[in-house]
């Protein structure tokens, strides 16, 4: 009778060759299990690389791929060889996404939403040359900042823009330029304040002018006088306060809840070439984003974001509205409310086509896209949502947190406008100040 061993393999007449023939293979599968110990590759080939390069901006919403990298969600996704690596603005960030990880820039970033699509058309490239991009994840929704100068403290701002109307025309009477400032054109950053402005009646196009200041300056260029509002992430509108050099007129989540805001951008080229290491990517980040998403590690990730490899702040000037404890410096001060940033919930991390199209909606709305711009072709080329269910499938991702649409469907903003996805046109006719090319 053959005597049968635990490991299913009959153990009679084994030769010494065969014997070493097993080791070897046991080895090689330990081996491979310690290489990729999340189970992601057990259907299937690896990645085709160990690394990928990418960029990010000392921005909050850039923590997943920190934390990917600090809590070696890269390494368990099998690219342990990932860079993370701070970019100076989003205008370097598109230079070195322009050159690609293998001429020394990077292969994808924490990124503003709309950048890619601006990129993909050539609208803010050399020679408006077009480069290929794809969406692979949304980073977060809501908590960004529209900050304001101390000397405006006196109108009252707050949500209703309008109220800097008469001070402004005032400084400009004097023969002073008023100056609002935001991170890249056509950016989020861009849309919030321009949105904000002319829902208050003040034309971002002739009653301002609009400045490009990058994240990490914003604070000390309004110590300077070089702006009398501005718009960015944090942790620099809480940096803002903490110094007492300005305040809070309004988050974003307050103009539109849930809204959207950075991305997983990539070179198209690159992702065709590795798919693997693509889904790998995605899947380290999509864990990360799990994490941050938890109250219990708020604490931990400010710590982290803090550092000076990250974002080199006092950790203060990151946790307090990465909990929702928010203290606007104009006497207003609120504790746990649900504007913190949201990197899992309420479908954070999958990426809408429907906001896609709202930022070339508005895209267009201001000019930095023509009026014939095919919306919907162009968000189908540069978002990859499809790449997105799949690396949620392979990493386990609960069906409840799986959107069943690529429509999150009629968004309403705060002043009452609604923006219906299939039908942008209508959302265009609606708005009174507009610059359409």
């Amino acid at each position: 009778m053959k005597k049968i061993s635990t490991t299913g393999i009959s153990t009679t007449g084994i030769t010494r060759r065969s014997m070493l023939q097993m080791t070897a293979a046991a080895a090689l599968i330990g081996a491979v299990k310690t290489a990729f110990p999340s189970g992601a590759f057990a259907a299937g080939t690896g990645p085709e690389v160990k690394s990928v390069k990418l960029g990010f901006i000392a921005l909050t919403d850039s923590a997943p791929l920190i934390i990917a990298k600090e809590k070696g969600f890269f390494d368990k996704h099998g690219l342990p060889e990932t860079d993370v690596a701070k970019q100076a603005s989003w205008g370097a960030t598109r230079d070195n996404l322009v050159l690609g990880g293998a001429a020394n820039g990077i292969d994808g970033a924490h990124i503003l939403s709309p950048l890619p699509y601006l990129m993909q058309t050539g609208k803010v490239t050399q020679n408006n040359k077009p480069v290929p991009m794809a969406i692979l994840a949304r980073l977060n929704l809501d908590s960004q900042g529209i900050s304001v100068a101390k000397e405006y403290a006196d109108t009252g701002v707050q949500l209703d823009a309008s109220k800097l109307k008469a001070a402004f025309e005032k400084k400009k009477a004097e023969g002073k330029e008023i100056k609002a400032a935001m991170t890249f054109p056509g950016g989020t950053h861009d849309l919030w304040i321009r949105y904000w402005l002319a829902a208050g009646g003040i034309d971002p196009n002739k009653d301002v002018s609009t400045i490009v200041v990058p994240p990490p300056q914003m604070v000390a260029n309004m110590k300077v006088g070089n702006m009398d509002v501005f718009c960015v992430g944090e942790p620099w509108n809480e940096q803002l306060v903490n110094q007492g050099i300005g305040f809070t007129a309004a988050t974003t989540g307050e103009l539109w809840k849930g809204h959207p805001e950075k991305a997983l951008g990539l070179r198209a080229d690159w992702i065709e070439k590795n798919p693997n290491a693509a889904k790998a990517l995605l899947m380290a980040v999509m864990e990360a984003q799990q994490w941050c998403e938890s109250m219990d590690n708020k604490a931990e990730m400010a710590d982290i974001l803090g550092k000076r490899q990250w974002f080199n702040v006092p950790t203060k000037d990151v946790l307090g509205r990465l909990k929702g404890d928010i203290n606007y410096g104009n006497g207003r001060e609120v504790k746990a409310t649900d504007l913190y940033m949201k990197f899992w919930k309420d479908g954070a991390s999958y990426p809408f086509k429907s906001h896609d199209t709202w930022f070339m909606t508005e895209n267009m709305r201001w000019g930095n896209l023509p009026a014939s711009t095919d919306i919907k072709a162009l968000v189908n080329q540069v978002n990859r949502e499809d790449i997105w269910r799949e690396a949620a499938k392979d990493l386990g991702v609960a069906a409840a947190d799986i959107p069943p649409s690529s429509s999150r469907g009629k968004e309403t903003f705060f002043d009452g406008k609604v923006f219906d996805p299939e039908n942008p046109s209508a959302y265009l006719d609606s708005l009174s100040i507009k610059a359409l090319s």
